[in-house]
């Protein structure tokens, strides 16, 4: 127990030097030893890599999961599994919960209506895309957010803590240089002018201890003595010259661990430029993915369009049909009879790639420009386009007409 007091005697003596040195310096009262330029540079790179380190970290995880109280949700379901020691289970993205609601909802409208089955195609072609982010989200919290982590929460909590060492020593360090200062001022002094006994609160830390023999020569000479005051002098001195070393070696020594941990961060740099790379890869890879999920989709789109009657939404009306050959049916018969009128013809912008679905239509190459027209009895969803000897029906939702 008397251990105990006197650590914790000894800890709040320590810690009120420092706040004293901390304060004098603040107020300009007290020398402050000075770092060399090098090591402040290190400093000042470690910070500006820590700080866009962590805002890199926080936006990426925004970027790859948006909405912020899923976001919440997730990492404390994920802490919680992690102190389990038990694996997260995979959640569905939000383009799989998008499928699985259409795909739900065809079966109740009918798979072989055209709602239904449009439904079908576009509810799968969401599911595809769903999985490609998950893969995405995998890939990148794997590649890029887990280095960026483990350099938030390793590396640069074992700088931090070293810098916190360090100022303390330099503290420290500065407090003892102070008291060297002192100490030789009032031996000065007292050798000049003589003096009684000494006030070594001023030239002692607030923890320090008198020893034996000081004490015992503070009872002898009690009163004014130029013989006693300058060995008491003398031996001060020495004492806090003493302490000034111990004070620089171990600063010295804990600048030489923070300066290593500091020039360690040149590595890091080279460790992030290669997580950016793979993420950039993915990201890529996720997007190209996405684009021919898409066009495939769009392509099967346009031959169900045309199957429909050219019109998703409506059905075909059987005693016009009994009645009348359809218009694709004059279409097929006459599209290579057909003149293009002496006026009327307008350039027009493919906006997307197209297939024909049969020999009456014409293939299209996104952002080419053709030639197109309208002929009589032909449905309004449909042109026909010409492009050099090629002449067939397009639709007209492929298409951005130019006056």
């Amino acid at each position: 127990m008397d251990f105990s007091v006197k650590k914790l005697a000894s800890d709040a003596g320590v810690f009120f030097s420092r706040a004293v040195q901390f304060t004098q310096e603040n107020l300009g009262q007290a020398e402050k030893t000075e770092l060399d330029a090098h090591f402040e540079n290190l400093l000042a790179r470690a910070d500006c890599t820590k700080n866009w380190t962590e805002k890199i970290f926080r936006q990426t995880e925004y970027l790859l999961q948006p909405n912020p109280i899923d976001h919440t949700g997730a990492r404390i379901e994920e802490f919680l599994y992690e102190k389990l020691d038990r694996k997260v289970p995979s959640r569905p993205t939000n383009a799989e919960l998008l499928g699985q609601y259409m795909l739900e909802a065809a079966k109740d409208f009918g798979p072989g209506t055209p709602y239904g089955s449009t439904l079908i195609k576009v509810g799968e072609c969401q599911q595809r895309l769903g999985g490609a982010e998950r893969e995405f989200l995998q890939t990148s919290a794997i590649s890029f957010l887990t280095p960026l982590r483990n350099f938030l929460e390793g590396d640069w909590r074992t700088i931090s803590k070293e810098r916190r060492l360090l100022e303390n020593r330099r503290l420290d360090l500065d407090a003892c240089k102070a008291r060297v200062k002192k100490a030789k001022a009032a031996e000065t002094k007292a050798a000049c002018e003589g003096e009684a006994v000494p006030d070594f609160q001023e030239t002692r830390p607030r923890n320090y201890v008198l020893s034996a023999s000081a004490s015992a020569n503070v009872s002898l000479f009690p009163f004014p003595c130029g013989h006693g005051l300058s060995q008491l002098w003398t031996e001060e001195v020495d004492k806090a010259e003493h302490e000034l070393r111990v004070a620089q070696t171990e600063f010295d020594r804990q600048a030489e661990v923070t300066r290593l941990l500091l020039e360690g961060i040149s590595s890091t740099h080279v460790n992030h430029l290669r997580c950016l790379h793979e993420f950039v890869e993915a990201q890529t890879a996720y997007y190209n993915q996405c684009h021919r999920v898409m066009q495939d989709l769009q392509k099967e789109l346009g031959r169900f369009s045309s199957s429909f009657g050219r019109n998703p939404g409506s059905s075909p009306d059987p005693v016009a049909s009994a009645s009348s050959p359809t218009a694709s049916e004059t279409d097929v018969l006459q599209i290579e009879e057909v003149q293009p009128p002496a006026s009327g013809t307008r350039k027009a912008k493919v906006l997307y790639d197209y297939d024909a679905a049969d020999t009456s239509e014409m293939s299209l190459l996104a952002d080419e420009l053709i030639t197109v027209y309208t002929v009589p009895g032909m449905d309004s969803d449909w042109l026909v386009g010409e492009r050099g000897n090629q002449k067939g029906k397009v639709p007209v939702t492929y298409l951005e007409l130019l006056s």
